[in-house]
């Protein structure tokens, strides 16, 4: 039986981060992941491009050059790729871990392909893109309804309903107008949501002056039906029913909490934010830790690549120990 120092669940950006810092440190480790290697920037928009810049998202100190300020997909997933193989990263893709066990000394890890692995420590880096956010209302898992957006092309000529108006609410509209899609966005609050790239606000909002992009703003969803999408303005009362050919949930994420609950970390209520210390990550389970947007419950917007990336090295500070041997060195001085 092999016990690694180091279990990584997710092989996200973070989570290579984590696997990065333990092969420096020389600690041992593995990286289970239930899909592809950065499985969730896999399924990001095809034409999507990151709002940091590529600085901001490299990780393990490895550059990464492109020719514009803000990498694009297909660069990103290139570029985690190579600094993967650069530090020879060990991992065992498409296994998803079902539930952590502390034992003695160490933790047993259960997968659903009925694989158990086992390790000293364990660092949970789930992300959140795999749990899109749901409404509760009748219709929302009907076979046109989605909750990503890839490309504009299964859409042409057709009529789409979008729920939501925060960035990838925008950016689906805007390439669905460019490639002759009819676009409704409906959103409860009353103009889009302040986060949005400030690069795409005023190409929205002229496409909205223009009528080319619809709007149907203080609205709630209350029903999706087949061809049709009804929704309730908050300030008349009035229903309407929308036409809708296809219907995009963009109305954001959040983390896998139920994984959480059944490796025994607490969850606050109703932020669903862990318990976790904020200086070493370390949850209420002693030896297992949080890596990335998982820490902020439902605030998915407070956590991204560029803050989220330095959890690592303060993750394999305190497994390795070295904020006590910080300390010492600090009072050996003194």
């Amino acid at each position: 039986m092999q016990i690694y120092d180091v279990l990584i669940v997710g092989a996200g950006p973070c989570g290579l981060a984590v696997g990065i810092e333990a092969a420096k440190a020389g600690l041992s480790h593995l990286i289970l992941e239930k899909g592809s290697i950065t499985e969730s920037i896999r399924r990001y928009p095809k034409r999507m491009r990151f709002f940091s810049t590529a600085e901001n998202i490299e990780i393990g100190g490895i550059p990464f050059p492109i020719s514009d300020v803000k990498a694009n997909r297909s660069e990103a997933l290139q570029y985690y790729r190579k600094v993967s193989a650069y530090y020879h990263l060990n991992f065992q893709l498409f296994t998803e871990v079902s539930h952590v066990e502390k034992k003695d000394d160490f933790f047993e890890v259960y997968t659903l392909q009925g694989v158990t692995y086992y390790a000293k420590k364990v660092v949970i880096a789930t992300g959140y893109f795999d749990f899109p956010r749901h409404l509760g209302i009748s219709g929302e898992d009907l076979a046109h309804v989605s909750h990503y957006y890839d490309e504009p092309f299964l859409y042409s000529f057709s009529k789409v309903v979008i729920v939501g108006a925060a960035n990838s609410a925008v950016e689906a509209a805007l390439e669905l107008y460019r490639h002759d899609v009819d676009v409704t966005i409906v959103h409860r609050g009353e103009d889009f949501r302040p986060t949005v790239k400030y690069w795409l606000v005023p190409d929205v909002k002229n496409r909205v002056k223009e009528g080319k992009i619809k709007t149907r703003f203080n609205s709630l969803t209350k029903a999706i039906e087949n061809k049709r999408v009804l929704i309730e303005n908050t300030t008349t009362g009035q229903e309407e029913w929308l036409e809708a050919d296809f219907v995009l949930m963009l109305v954001g994420y959040v983390p896998d909490a139920s994984l959480l609950e059944r490796c025994g970390v607490e969850l606050q209520q109703p932020s669903l934010v862990p318990v976790y210390d904020s200086t070493t990550y370390e949850t209420n389970v002693p030896g297992l830790y949080l890596c990335g947007t998982v820490v902020a419950g439902i605030h998915t917007e407070k956590v991204f690549i560029e803050n989220g990336r330095d959890h690592a090295a303060a993750i394999v500070d305190h497994i390795a120990g070295r904020e006590i041997r910080k300390v010492k060195e600090l009072i050996d001085r003194i």
